[in-house]
């Protein structure tokens, strides 16, 4: 699609350095190990998730998607349906999708190796949101692949779908917190800050819950909704309990090698 790097980098740099800039001037959280180490290794790991996805899977899924627009090819491309409608269901379908492999992740135990990566971070920030292992990142893309190809997902609710689901990921990761009178009825549709530290909490009942990365309705509608923690939003535990040394879940060699550790 035309200027598509244009609009995926521009909306990512536009979240990203409004969100580092709230968490700058009036965060939720006190880190409790430099934000420097913890960013080396998050971003670092962003960078080899990127290079390693690229090399893994070179065509984007955009590119497929009109390759599959062109061709017939998926459930779309095949009804006499309003693009409208079609860009809707698309969008509804693949936040689905992600949600239940959120899910997934959490419960099938050698998937669980992989996305531990990401809740080991002692601390959670905007940077959280970017700190997957390379290789969930790479079967997070297959899964997305699949779904593009068996619904023939029009390009435009691929490109749509991947801005808002980076953005909210960097949104809802950030430390911050807003004002009860916006974040209580925010949280009617999106997930927000607080809910998503519930997430992240080391107490496993909290840990699987608030799955989805955008909006709250899979999560009221399949039973893993929870408003909030047994403890407050300052008090809450992040990370997991079997890593508790800060410093070493701030290692990009920690982070890369953590699925094969015990």
């Amino acid at each position: 699609m035309s200027h598509e790097m244009y609009w995926r980098l521009g909306f990512f740099f536009s979240v990203l350095a409004i969100m580092m800039l709230l968490e700058w001037r009036k965060p939720a959280r006190q880190s409790i190990i430099k934000n420097r180490s913890r960013w080396l290794a998050n971003f670092g790991l962003t960078l080899t998730s990127t290079l390693l996805s690229r090399l893994t899977v070179p065509v984007g899924l955009t590119a497929v998607a009109v390759y599959y627009q062109q061709h017939g090819i998926g459930l779309f491309n095949q009804l006499n349906v309003s693009p409208l409608i079609v860009v809707i269901l698309s969008l509804l379908l693949l936040d689905l999708i992600i949600y239940w492999q959120h899910r997934l992740f959490h419960q099938v135990p050698i998937l669980w190796r992989l996305h531990r990566v990401h809740h080991a971070d002692a601390h959670i920030d905007t940077s959280t949101g970017l700190r997957f292992h390379p290789i969930e990142i790479v079967l997070s893309i297959l899964i997305k692949l699949i779904a593009v190809t068996a619904l023939g997902v029009p390009a435009i609710a691929v490109l749509i779908f991947e801005i808002a689901l980076n953005g909210l990921a960097l949104f809802n990761h950030a430390n911050i917190r807003l004002p009860n009178a916006i974040e209580k009825p925010l949280r009617l549709i999106l997930i927000t800050q607080v809910l998503h530290r519930i997430h992240h909490s080391q107490n496993p009942e909290e840990t699987n819950s608030n799955f989805g990365f955008s909006v709250t309705w899979w999560d009221r509608l399949f039973g893993s909704y929870k408003t909030s923690a047994t403890l407050s939003d300052n008090e809450i535990n992040i990370g997991l309990a079997q890593y508790p040394d800060p410093k070493q879940n701030a290692s990009l060699w920690h982070l890369l090698t953590l699925p094969f550790k015990k």
